[in-house]
């Protein structure tokens, strides 16, 4: 059988199943791709097959769907109007199909009487077994669909809706796992070199298969035969200008260099496996598209992976998943709010960070798709005739196609471009979870530019002050920073095609925040932080860092040692920053949350807001007033205190027993002044900090999910609470739709319209 040709002309595509040209819109070519491939890989014939079938569904505003691709196990069947056999739903390319998406596409399979269900937007494929005796409450995947000559045969359809997987996260991370052994056993490298090895192949494979748009999973055949074209034409040409490399080197140079601008490897970086362990983990990864996979299946995964490979000597990078979803909630990112963690570690905060807001993103997208669609079609909708109703139907296409493009994090001004390049920020001083936290974002969907590899107290990229809305962090304690320890030539920026680039993007305030560094080479580290002359503890300058890197009135939320909270010695460092941010919450959690990870102090949750200029005001002005009114209660025993050693100083005795004892009762004395005002100032200055004391956040002393986990319903009562409160300014409503005049689909975002031309 000759391969089924798509043919194009004219913005159209032919469509064989209607004998007739179509538009050629992203889904219109996704289901013609698809077409196709039932008919190439599956052999399935045309004539067996049919396209818009006209669903019989109350529901309104669906009184004419339509599935998109029905197949019958034979011309017969089609012709008898017997029960179909598959049922495909297609999607646009760009869209990330979420779940109502796939209860859609089977409520048509379960009415057409079909086994199979497909759902595809060429990326991601995913197969259903269709039971036909219930609504579905759980849908049940499968590896695959039969071919054309399987779907002939009962026992083969039967054993095919039996085989239920695609890709769960235990089985991927066990396949990590086994990965991870073969480098061990045969290369005979530490954990953490292993896991170097396993990410550089893992970056070139997303490579590839993101080059082929999901078309393609690289396999060993395909490695072993694209290195054999390399070895008959292009190495002996190489080897002529004196390089000589083996095809997976190749690859690997090609990989860095796609990712050059994120720094993910040294230049000199090199693969660091036999061949024979190359081609093992190739095998062992073949079975997963990883640009098919759902990015939160495939990440977490990754994340469970990463947990047991470093836990331990690295365990302090890792922040449990509990925690990590419930600082998040507490915060509440929103959409172009800029989010930062100065200490990433594996990524997992501003992984989270990127998918809450993500899903805000997708739920208005949701929202302003049924809301456009109730206008296109109108009130008389269902009195029209066919061909008007068509027409209406490929105007609500053309309008979620176009708002399709705003969740896809590759079209340049669309929502989710702007999340993925504006809005998610890092840094780690480790290079090996630097490039971690940057493979993990990956896996989890993107994000990844905003990541790098530098010390967290030092600006770099759009890492500088006051440009952060919401900082979430698990910044390392315990250690110190050592007071010698100098700003080098080391900590300069000098990559001038970036710094040209970040000035164009940041403007002056980039320029102003390479000085932190530029203007400070030779100085101690700790001479460019207010509380470094209080403590060196790394805790403490992360937290001062934090608040400068915030907004006014910008959030963050730190675990933090609970000896932060109530040592003595750490007086000075807590009035620091009681006279610049308010605590909002503080919430203890037991010891055993961070033990697996190696940690043995007892944590908390601490979380700020710093001061809006109107805060600082009052917090100024209550100051100011507290020491008024306690000077005004000594004002006469310190004058007296003044004019005796005036009077003693006077008689210009060698003895001078007298003024000493004044003077030192006079500083005595400033000092009561100053302790008294402090207690003062927080009664003019009041404001009420929650507590609240957990005793199962949900991660056994193991590491271990608990059962019992107390934060999701904490979590609810702070969102009550801070609501009613008004701790900070809501920002909802920013962006909505209209279509204008012309019938062109138009963003609204802070009071401007912007057409939407993609």
């Amino acid at each position: 059988m000759s391969e089924l040709q798509i043919k194009r002309e004219n913005g159209k595509i032919f469509c064989p199943l209607t004998n007739s040209w179509h538009i050629e819109t992203p889904e219109e070519k996704v289901r013609q791709k698809y077409i196709k491939k039932l008919v190439d890989d599956y052999g399935y014939s045309l004539e067996q097959m049919a396209q818009e079938l006209k669903v019989n569904n109350s529901q309104r505003g669906q009184g004419k769907a339509r599935a998109d691709i029905v197949v019958w196990k034979s011309k017969k069947d089609k012709d008898e109007s017997k029960a179909a056999f598959i049922v495909v739903e297609c999607k646009a390319e760009n869209v990330r199909i979420r779940e109502e998406d796939y209860y859609q596409g089977y409520n048509y399979a379960s009415w057409a009487g079909a086994s199979f269900f497909v759902t595809t937007n060429e990326k991601e494929t995913k197969y259903f077994n269709v039971n036909k005796e219930y609504l579905p409450k759980e849908l049940v995947e499968v590896v695959a669909i039969p071919t054309a000559e399987e779907a002939l045969i009962d026992k083969k359809v039967k054993e095919i809706l039996g085989k239920t997987k695609t890709f769960t996260r235990e089985e991927f991370t066990k396949m990590l796992r086994t990965c991870h052994n073969i480098i061990r056993n045969n290369d005979k490298l530490s954990p953490e070199a292993a896991f170097d090895e396993i990410s550089k192949i893992l970056f070139m494979k997303i490579r590839y298969e993101r080059d082929k748009r999901g078309s393609e999973v690289f396999t060993l055949k395909k490695f072993q035969q694209l290195e054999k074209d390399y070895e008959k034409y292009t190495r002996p040409t190489l080897k002529k200008s004196g390089v000589d490399l083996p095809y997976m080197q190749i690859l690997f140079n090609d990989t860095k260099d796609v990712f050059k601008e994120d720094r993910l490897f040294d230049d000199n970086e090199n693969i660091k496996i036999r061949q024979n362990s190359f081609e093992q983990i190739l095998e062992k990864l073949q079975v997963y598209n990883l640009s098919d996979t759902q990015d939160d299946v495939k990440g977490i995964a990754f994340e469970q992976f990463l947990g047991t490979t470093f836990r331990g000597e690295l365990g302090q990078f890792f922040t449990p998943r509990t925690i990590v979803d419930f600082m998040t909630s507490i915060l509440d990112p929103k959409e172009c709010e800029v989010i930062c963690d100065p200490t990433c570690g594996s990524g997992g905060f501003l992984i989270k960070a990127f998918e809450y807001v993500r899903e805000q993103i997708e739920n208005d997208i949701k929202t302003q798709k049924a809301k456009l669609r109730t206008e296109i079609e109108g009130d008389n909708y269902e009195n029209l005739s066919e061909s008007a109703q068509l027409a209406v139907n490929k105007r609500i296409e053309n309008m979620q196609t176009i708002l399709n493009k705003e969740l896809d994090t590759q079209t340049e001004g669309s929502r989710m471009y702007n999340l993925s390049h504006n809005c998610i920020y890092g840094t780690d001083a480790n290079p090996r979870m630097a490039r971690t936290s940057k493979m993990n974002m990956i896996m989890h969907g993107d994000g990844h530019g905003g990541v790098h590899h530098h010390d967290g107290l030092l600006n770099v990229n759009g890492i500088f002050e006051e440009r952060f809305d919401v900082i979430l962090t698990n910044p390392p304690f315990g250690a110190r920073i050592d007071k010698n320890q100098k700003v080098t030539e080391a900590d300069r920026f000098t990559d001038e095609t970036l710094i040209k680039k970040y000035k164009k993007k940041y403007g002056e305030a980039y320029e102003n925040a390479l000085k932190q560094v530029n203007d400070n080479i030779g100085k101690k580290l700790l001479s460019l932080y207010d509380t470094g002359s209080m403590s060196g503890l790394t805790e403490v300058l992360f937290m001062e860092r934090c608040l400068r890197l915030l907004k006014k009135g910008g959030r963050m939320g730190m675990v933090l040692p609970e000896g932060v909270l109530n040592t003595s010695n750490l007086q000075k460092v807590r009035e620091y920053f009681e006279g610049r941010a308010k605590i909002i919450l503080i919430c203890s959690i037991p010891q055993d949350v961070f033990i697996a990870a190696g940690a043995t102090v007892k944590p908390s949750l601490v979380f700020f807001k710093r001061f809006t200029e109107e805060e600082e005001l009052q917090y100024s002005d209550a100051k100011t007033k507290a020491e008024q009114e306690v000077r005004e209660q000594y004002i006469a025993e310190i004058n007296t205190l003044k004019e005796k050693i005036k009077t003693e100083k006077a008689k210009k005795l060698k003895v001078k027993t007298i003024i000493t004892n004044a003077e030192r009762e006079l500083k005595n004395l400033e000092k009561t002044i100053s302790e008294e005002a402090k207690s003062l100032t927080k009664q003019y200055f009041d404001y009420e900090i929650p507590v609240a004391i957990v005793d199962d956040a949900g991660i056994t002393s193991t590491g271990s999910f608990s059962a019992g986990n107390q934060l999701p319903n904490l979590k609810d009562e702070y969102k009550e609470y801070r609501i009613k409160n008004r701790l900070w300014t809501e920002s909802e409503g920013r962006i909505s739709y209209t279509i204008n005049s012309s019938g062109k689909l138009c963003r609204i975002s802070d009071c401007k319209e912007v057409e939407l031309k993609w």
